[in-house]
């Protein structure tokens, strides 16, 4: 087992605080990735379970063992760095084979163990290379090879595709995802700043937002599964971080309250929500979003001019300029024949609104195929 819990951890640095009051728990084998921006503090809540800082308050539970007060090498973690951190007067399988050698694990054990991690990460004919001699991307799988050998509990990845190029971003991806599924019961947490890379190998999120000096706030803005943080993300935050290209936000005012929904006035045009009306009032500010791909090109009654196209193959990223603002609307569109300055009907589904308050908090959304009330709504 190696279920993580964390209670009421805090860090400061000095009087500034940088993570305040997380309350997480980790199950066992799960894939956990942190991610946010710059600033947030998931590579601070990492070295904390590392033991490569001091907590400032709460407590650091590794399956079931209090782990404050333990140094790092005994709290069965291994931690993969985005530096590699190799030695680099040794070969891959003196890397490899050093801290069994300093544990002082028979020389079968270490074979056997330096065995498994080879054919999982298919690292034959590398084994005394230097690391000057290999690529980045099979530095990060020795790296990582490192970690499997030390069979900890817990494996630490601290944003390793970083200096990987595109194409080795996405083939070491696929191989942790892969070195996941064949270690099943070891837990994975991960730091990134690519929410690519937290939506596709993540079994949960938490989502970071940094404190920029409050007391008050609490460092996670959101914890649970991709697509939950996808699909209904708790504030505004959360909806404009996660999905690329970012989701889109129109300021609007309160209309009218109906079942099951919301009215609200873009500039003199209503759009409706199929959002919960709870705790709003007709006149009240609030912020209207909807996610690129949820904008319906060529339908509608309104009508908006292209003010820029970027074409990029499968779909292009069109930008419609909202009338009466400076407000830029971006939709995916399947067609290459759309022109700047063109004139295009569009539409925003009900279903597809997210909505906000001033406080940056989400309205709880309708499920699409929840049935309307016809007596009660705005929704044909």
């Amino acid at each position: 087992m190696s279920r993580i819990a964390l209670r009421g951890v805090s860090k400061f640095f000095g009087n500034i605080p940088v993570l305040k009051d997380i309350d997480l728990d980790i199950a066992s084998g799960e894939f956990c990735v942190f991610v946010g921006p710059s600033g947030c503090g998931k590579s601070t809540l990492l070295r904390l379970l590392a033991g490569l800082e001091e907590v400032s308050a709460g407590e650091i539970e590794i399956d079931g063992l209090l782990v404050n007060q333990l140094p790092p090498a005994q709290r069965n973690v291994a931690m993969v760095f985005q530096s590699y951190a190799l030695y680099p007067h040794m070969s891959v399988y003196q890397n490899m084979a050093f801290g069994l050698q300093h544990r002082k694990l028979a020389a079968g054990e270490i074979e056997q163990r330096i065995a498994g991690a080879v054919r999982i990460l298919q690292l034959d004919g590398l084994l005394q290379r230097r690391p000057r001699e290999l690529s980045g991307g099979q530095r990060q799988r020795v790296a990582i090879a490192r970690a499997i050998v030390r069979q900890p509990k817990v494996f630490l990845f601290d944003e390793p595709l970083s200096n990987l190029d595109a194409a080795l971003r996405v083939q070491t991806r696929l191989e942790i995802a892969r070195l996941h599924r064949a270690l099943g019961s070891a837990s994975m947490v991960y730091v990134t700043h690519d929410q690519v890379e937290a939506m596709t190998l993540a079994d949960r999120i938490v989502l970071l937002q940094p404190l920029a000096g409050r007391t008050d706030a609490l460092s996670v803005a959101q914890s649970g599964p991709p697509l939950d943080l996808y699909h209904h993300p708790a504030n505004r935050f959360v909806a404009g971080f996660i999905g690329s290209p970012a989701m889109n936000f129109v300021e609007a005012t309160v209309k009218s309250l109906c079942h099951p929904g919301v009215a609200v006035d873009v500039l003199g045009t209503i759009w409706d929500a199929r959002v919960s009306s709870r705790g709003l009032m007709p006149g009240e500010a609030v912020t209207l979003g909807i996610r690129p791909e949820h904008v319906l090109l060529g339908q509608g009654t309104q009508r908006a001019r292209v003010s820029h196209v970027e074409r990029l193959g499968e779909l292009s990223h069109v930008y419609l300029e909202l009338p009466g603002s400076g407000t830029a609307l971006l939709a995916k569109s399947p067609r290459d024949d759309i022109a700047t300055d063109e004139l295009l009907p569009f539409d925003l589904p009900p279903q597809a609104m997210h909505l906000f308050r001033s406080d940056g908090v989400a309205q709880a959304r309708y499920a699409a195929q929840q049935p309307a009330d016809p007596a009660h709504s705005a929704f044909p």
